[in-house]
């Protein structure tokens, strides 16, 4: 009796966990974040092995991603990308982009190019199998509390971009954040990108809020909309720069992403992009003309102040 107790509840739990699956919303999104969750550590677990055999390399990033880029198809979600053309730049660059969730990851491995690494931060290099595999994929860690180590990690990132040609990848957010706005932007990626004089490649990610939000415990399948603005040129500037650099990009940024949410980008039926505002892409183009237009004004003011006086 008791046997047969037990194969009538092994066979109900898995029916009645289907049956919440498909009619409880909170059952579902939480099974899909637990099977995202699974899939990371459970294939760190299993490739880390093997791509420790050609040890740290950023060449392991190109497994990372390719382990990531299935999840997609697993979720329905579909991945629509606009300015592609934009990543056709040789050479070393900082890219920059919007922090909304643990989904930024399908979005990051759709658009990452040859040779890019995000810099994370430090607590996840202690995260088993996961932070094994991604110190191996050449991450760059940074500790988020000690200024002065992060300092120190910036200047040597710099010199290795230029020497390595190595792109990197950074959320200026600095944390998630699924508003309908962006935070303040943290100015490291700023002060990395002018220290190595490379260009700045703002990337921006649709909000999820159509299918997916960790609030509302809402996981369905949908569209995930990313936009690629043109770079930001930082030859010339210094750090004295970085401030109206930094919130010149942020702005441009937060107008994508204000257009992009109010012509619901995330919608699975969307089909062609919305035209940008010139205070969005524009912005980012004009914006490290303009710091150094003022350069280029004030050195001219100063070399007039300077003149002898029958000039």
């Amino acid at each position: 009796m008791e046997m047969v107790m037990l194969h009538g509840l092994l066979l109900f739990l898995p029916l009645a966990a289907l049956v919440l699956y498909w009619y409880n919303a909170t059952f579902h999104y939480f099974c899909k974040v637990a099977f995202f969750n699974c899939w990371i550590v459970a294939v760190a677990t299993l490739l880390a092995p093997f791509v420790a055999l050609r040890g740290r390399s950023v060449e392991n990033m190109k497994v990372l991603r390719a382990v990531i880029l299935p999840l997609k198809h697993f979720y329905g979600i579909k991945m629509q990308v606009w300015g592609s053309e934009h990543l056709n730049i040789k050479g070393p660059y900082v890219i920059v982009c919007n922090h909304q969730a643990s989904l930024d990851l399908m979005g990051m491995v759709e658009v990452i190019p040859d040779r890019c690494v995000p810099i994370a931060k430090k607590e996840l290099m202690y995260l088993g199998t996961v932070g094994w595999s991604c110190w191996l994929s050449g991450i760059i860690f940074i500790d988020r509390h000690k200024r002065e180590d992060a300092i120190d990690v910036i200047s040597q990132t710099a010199r290795t971009m230029q020497r390595e040609n190595l792109r990197v990848w950074i959320f200026p957010e600095g944390t998630r954040n699924q508003d309908k706005s962006m935070l303040p932007f943290k100015r490291g990626a700023f002060h990395l990108a002018v220290q190595a004089q490379v260009p700045i490649l703002p990337v921006v990610i649709a909000p999820y809020r159509d299918f997916f939000s960790s609030k509302d415990k809402k996981f369905t399948s949908g569209t995930c909309t990313i936009q690629i603005l043109p770079k930001v040129e930082t030859g010339g500037l210094s750090s004295k720069d970085v401030p109206k650099l930094t919130e010149t990009i942020r702005q441009a940024m937060a107008d994508v992403l204000a257009e992009m949410s109010s012509n619901h980008c995330g919608d699975q039926h969307t089909e062609q992009p919305p035209a940008p505002r010139c205070t969005g892409t524009s912005a980012v183009g004009r914006s490290s003309s303009l710091l150094q237009e003022e350069d280029t004004t004030v050195t001219s003011n100063q070399a007039e102040g300077q003149r002898p006086s029958g000039m």
